[in-house]
């Protein structure tokens, strides 16, 4: 990994870099060759930037002031303008993991992260995640998240380097989904 990356909680004057990453690995911008190297599915408005920006819930990684990377995070209210969300926070109470009782207070949705092509596989991924890790286990022990199965090099990154576990899966709009969930408490090293 490049020495001069730092990570930060992503500020107002981030928005346009996030946006500009946002654009380059959206799954509706991409042909079919450039989704086997991964995607993100959720598009962000300013708005929605803004409003996660203020909770202090938009990670970001910045070589040199230009973002390189950044994981979204968020409480399952400000991600209720999704149905896919409201979806999956339905199931909560069939999902099990370690001993705890899901909810939509005790965890977070975690995701989408997206790392710019050029630093991947460069290890960069762990320490981005231990930062914001750092900085979620504050509001919540558990994380959740879904991935598209289709979605292959996320799935072996999370599960294999950030060692996520998969509890579930289910179908939405024709898509079909994992569900991971993490352990806040405890360090990726």
């Amino acid at each position: 990994m490049a020495k001069n990356i730092t990570f930060e909680t992503a500020k107002v004057s981030d928005i346009d870099g996030v946006l500009a990453l946002q654009e380059l690995y959206l799954i509706s911008n991409l042909s079919e060759d450039e989704k086997a190297a991964g995607f993100v599915t959720t598009p962000f408005t300013i708005a929605q930037l803004t409003e996660v920006i203020k909770e202090q819930n938009l990670f970001i990684a910045k070589e040199e002031n230009r973002i390189i990377a950044y994981i979204f995070a968020g409480s399952w209210e400000f991600f209720s303008h999704w149905p896919i969300f409201n979806y999956m926070n339905s199931l909560f109470s069939t999902l099990t993991f370690l001993d705890f009782d899901i909810t939509t207070s005790n965890s977070f949705q975690y995701g989408p992260i997206c790392i710019h092509k050029e630093y991947r596989g460069q290890g960069l991924i762990q320490p981005f995640f231990e930062f914001m890790r750092k900085h979620l286990l504050l509001k919540y022990p558990l994380s959740l998240t879904f991935i598209n199965k289709i979605n292959v090099p996320s799935t072996k990154a999370h599960t294999e380097k950030l060692h996520w576990s998969i509890i579930s899966e289910f179908q939405f709009n024709d898509n079909e989904y994992y569900i991971l969930a993490y352990d806040m408490k405890k360090s990726v090293y």
